[in-house]
């Protein structure tokens, strides 16, 4: 075990701070990474605070993970030493049911083993994330990061790039499609840049006139103001799909009305209850309502081969290590355009 610096909370209620952890040693097929950038998802805040259910302590967050390959394994033959590589939220799974087999490993039916928080099959503890010096993790979940992007401004592609791209991907946006994105945040900015580059017409859906211009400038070809009804009716029946982005519970049907027949809306951010669905707007179209939940290693892979084809990165603002508990407050305060990028270098 190497023991290594991190930015940690002890308990629900403490502020984050620097802290000792150990990593495992480079077993035969691991990848030992040095940390360059590490993103703050609003996850890190929910698994922070046990807002989830009970988080196992201390908790160091952090699972958009880029840097550099500073040791491999003797069967490691995907990276090099030296290697711009990145990791995501998954560090492990079974590798062997059937969800896995399909490059899926997010749904393992064995358990995946996420980047933090997470029962540790190699230790007797549980993971550490990204807000470190290091990581050990085995090549089959290291991903390639594209040499023509701006690399600090990759880091919130492992994470937030991926749960809005996946969900596109999946369910075929393209070319003379219409996709609504509600909510322009962290993921919403992201869901705005994919599907304007996968070709579809693409409309911000937002309850604030002021975010029109910054996505106009994203890839939006429209914003549809959600509480302007003329404005809402004159699009009823229109969207092929709609990515929902917002983080907390909200009443859905209005966005349901939106829906072309066989359309689907697929949400990314409310991970708790959501007010009742009316059966009418699902009936009268043949509608549907889903879910995601980020992506294979595979498919991660390919979300970052189509940003470097398309030059596409998250809008970053970069912080210091000791500004993390700051960076907190101001994400839960929506005072982030959009996506905050630690700077690992300071906290050497």
């Amino acid at each position: 075990m190497t023991e290594v610096k991190a930015y940690g909370a002890q308990d629900k209620e403490a502020d984050l701070k620097e802290m000792t952890i150990e990593r495992r040693d480079t077993l035969p097929t691991d990848v030992k990474i040095k940390i360059t950038y590490c993103g703050v998802c609003h996850s890190d805040i929910h698994t922070v605070r046990s807002d989830w259910g009970p988080s196992m302590y201390p908790v160091v967050p952090g699972h958009e993970i880029v840097g550099e390959v500073i040791e491999v394994g003797d069967e490691v033959s995907k990276f090099k030493k030296g290697d711009l590589v990145g990791v995501g939220c998954l560090v492990d799974s079974c590798q062997e049911c059937s969800s896995c087999e399909s490059d899926l490993e997010q749904f393992c039916l064995n358990g995946a083993t996420w980047t933090y928080n997470s029962k540790d099959k190699h230790t007797d503890g549980h993971t550490f994330g990204g807000y470190s010096q290091e990581v050990v993790v085995d090549q089959n979940f290291v991903l390639t990061i594209p040499k023509n992007l701006d690399t600090k401004a990759v880091a919130p592609l492992l994470c937030a790039g991926i749960t809005t791209f996946s969900p596109l991907h999946h369910w075929g946006v393209k070319e003379g499609m219409k996709v609504g994105v509600v909510g322009l945040g962290g993921l919403g900015h992201m869901g705005l840049k994919f599907s304007h580059a996968m070709g579809a017409e693409t409309v911000m859906i937002t309850t604030s006139e002021g975010k029109a211009e910054d996505a106009k400038r994203l890839g939006a070809d429209d914003v549809l103001i959600s509480k302007d009804k003329d404005a809402m009716k004159s699009h009823k029946g229109s969207f092929d799909f709609i990515l929902n982005t917002v983080p907390v519970s909200h009443d859905i049907n209005p966005y349901l009305e939106l829906l072309a027949i066989d359309g689907t809306m697929c949400m990314v951010g409310a991970i708790e209850p959501l007010p009742d669905v009316h059966g009418g707007n699902l009936i009268s179209g043949r509608k549907s309502v889903a879910g995601s939940l980020i992506g294979g290693i595979k498919e991660t892979q390919e979300m970052l081969d189509f940003c470097g084809e398309h030059n596409i990165v998250s809008d970053i603002e970069m912080i210091d290590m000791s500004s993390i508990n700051e960076a907190y407050e101001r994400v839960q305060n929506n005072d982030v355009k959009y996506r905050f990028v630690i700077d690992m270098e300071s906290l050497s």
